[in-house]
Order: C-alpha cells, then sequence, then structure tokens
C-alpha cells in the first residue's frame, strides 16, 4: 500500500507540474494583457504602463513569470492578482471553503441518491420504476447546465419559497446559532439541487447497470436458490459486489462537480470560485486563473486518489498486483 500511494503521489506532482506549464502556456498564447483596460484612459501614459509591468514583472519572458511562479507557489501565495493587488491565495481561500461545502453536499445527496434509485430500478429492470427513471436520467442528461440553473432560479422567484442568491442572508450576523444554521440550509437549497440534477442521471445510470449486472450473475443465483431474502441479496451480496466500477466512478463524478459548480455559482450568485474565475478572465488577472485551474486539478486528483485507494481495500486483487508491481 505505501509503495503504490508513493507511486500516485509521483504521478500526482507530474500531472500538476504539466497541467501549470499548460496553463502559464495558454495563458500567455492568449489575447491581451493584464493592463490593457488602462490603455483606454487617456490620463495614464505609456511611460506609465511600462513601468506598470515592468513592476509586476510581466515583462519578463515566459520561463522566468513561471519560476517566479512556482517560488511563490512554494511560499504558499500562489502569484499575485493584479485585479485585487493581494496574493491569490489569500482570495481564494474563503471562496475555495466556500465551494467544498456546496460540492461536498451535492456529492454525498448525490450518491446516496443514485445508490438508492440505482439498486431499486436495477432489481425491476423492464419494469414501469425503471422507465420511468430511464425518462427522467435521458431528460435531465440532455438539459443544459444553465437551463436547469436558470429553471430553478426561476422556480425560487415565483414561489418565493427560498432564497434566490448569496450564501447568506443580510441579517446572518444578528441571528443566533439555530437560525445561522437554518439560513445557511435554505440558501444552499437550489444550488444543490442543480449541481444534483446536473449529475445524479449519470450515476443513477452506471450504479443501475453495475448492479444489473451483478444480478444476472451464477453467484446471485445461487443466494437466491438458498432463499436469501431479496432486500439482504441486493445490499449485502449485488450491491458490494458490484462496487468497483462505482469507486472508479467517485473521482469522475467529482470531477464533474466542479467544472458544474463555476457556472452554478455564477447563476445562484454563490461566493465560491465560480465568480472569482469569470472575473479574474474578463480583468485579464492571469494568476488567479491559473491558481483556480490549479486547485481544480489538485481537488480532482485527490478525488482520483481516493477512488483509488478504496479500489485496493474493496478489492484483494489489487493489492496483490500492486504488491508485485503489475497494474496500479
Amino acid at each position: 500500500m505505501i509503495g503504490f500511494l508513493a507511486r500516485r503521489f509521483g504521478h500526482a506532482l507530474f500531472m500538476l507540474w504539466g497541467v501549470s506549464l499548460l496553463a502559464f502556456l495558454l495563458i500567455d498564447l492568449a489575447p491581451g494583457q493584464p493592463f490593457d483596460a488602462m490603455r483606454l484612459n487617456p490620463q495614464i501614459s505609456q511611460k506609465t504602463l511600462a513601468s506598470l509591468r515592468k513592476d509586476y514583472g510581466m515583462d519578463r519572458p515566459l520561463q522566468v513569470r513561471y519560476f517566479r511562479w512556482v517560488q511563490s507557489v512554494m511560499r504558499g501565495d500562489l502569484g499575485f492578482s493584479f485585479a485585487y493587488n493581494r496574493p491569490v491565495w489569500q482570495l481564494l481561500r474563503t471562496r475555495l471553503r466556500n465551494t467544498l461545502v456546496l460540492a461536498i453536499t451535492a456529492l454525498l445527496c448525490s450518491w446516496l441518491i443514485a445508490i438508492a434509485v440505482g439498486v431499486w430500478t436495477a432489481a425491476r429492470q423492464h419494469q414501469w420504476p425503471d422507465r420511468i427513471s430511464g425518462l427522467a436520467t435521458s431528460f435531465l442528461l440532455v438539459t443544459p447546465d444553465v437551463l436547469i440553473g436558470l429553471g430553478l432560479l426561476a422556480f425560487a422567484l415565483h414561489t418565493g419559497w427560498l432564497p434566490t442568491g448569496g450564501m447568506t442572508s443580510l441579517a446572518f450576523p444578528e441571528m443566533p446559532l439555530l437560525g445561522k444554521g437554518k439560513d445557511l440550509v435554505l440558501h444552499m437549497v437550489l444550488p444543490v439541487s442543480a449541481l444534483m440534477a446536473v449529475t445524479l442521471p449519470m450515476l443513477v445510470r452506471h450504479v443501475r447497470s453495475a448492479v444489473a449486472g451483478v444480478l444476472g450473475s451464477q453467484f446471485i443465483r445461487a443466494a437466491q436458490g438458498h432463499g436469501i431474502p431479496r432486500r439482504t441479496l441486493l445490499l449485502r451480496h449485488a450491491l458490494p459486489a458490484a462496487m468497483n466500477p462505482l469507486i472508479s466512478l467517485f473521482g469522475v463524478s467529482m470531477g464533474m462537480l466542479l467544472g458544474a459548480s463555476i457556472l452554478i455559482e455564477v447563476i445562484m450568485s454563490w461566493p465560491g470560485v465560480g465568480p472569482l474565475l469569470v472575473h479574474a478572465i474578463l480583468e485579464r488577472d492571469p494568476y488567479v486563473v491559473i491558481g483556480v485551474v490549479m486547485l481544480s486539478t489538485l481537488l480532482l486528483i485527490t478525488g482520483n486518489l481516493m477512488a483509488d485507494i478504496g479500489l485496493c481495500i474493496a478489492d484483494p486483487r489489487i493489492r496483490v498486483s500492486s504488491r508485485r508491481g503489475y497494474g496500479l
């Protein structure tokens, strides 16, 4: 297990390094510079712009700027934001926490519902629950994420049952502890529901497919012949046997949630990484964009690493192959 974790950690570092190089290269090739908007101001001279570029190191070659950024990463700054005039990590710290609260909540709720619905429909293949589930997931899969978010927002505006934006109310600091918790939960309902609607169809289909494949195997038929109750057969025998592809899917689902959360946060005015990324792109703030890309990559790698560790724990064959140097 230690050797397996060491190899995965080495792969993660190599991937982070590759993503950082690619991000720097693409941003450098993109049109526009951080101080281009100031050129439109007649009160700012070209000499002042050149001085700003020199002070912030934007006149240096790409490799020099990359090396200085790596040094800032080692210090824990993740670069410097030109638009906010502060280190990038100070901007990302709070917003990353808000994004993780939203994404982890949606991830847990999505998996709980997907496992329940997937097992239930797999046990009733080609019956009306399976057909209704298939139609619902197909409809959600072809519906754009923007339309889902706007539809939920329109529903909240029409009914007035839920807050239509933000993370907390204006009177949040004066609320008691129980009131703060209730206010936060109410503000989370819309964005969490939107994220669940984006990821749930894929998860339900994969759970159903994995469990349905196991239900046709010989050991399940043998267990049925021994008179094991149907619920026990599904939860204690079929579901554990179908867990390997579902564990692998965990890392992918985390990446999907992080990608979808950027758009949903902008629509729902959730103070997470998404609105910060959009503002940084509009302001041509390169190090904020790179910081968001790197943190998203790190979270995706963490999700895949957790899935790999789960596979090693769940499947003895993978543990044996990892010790021998094969497979993982």
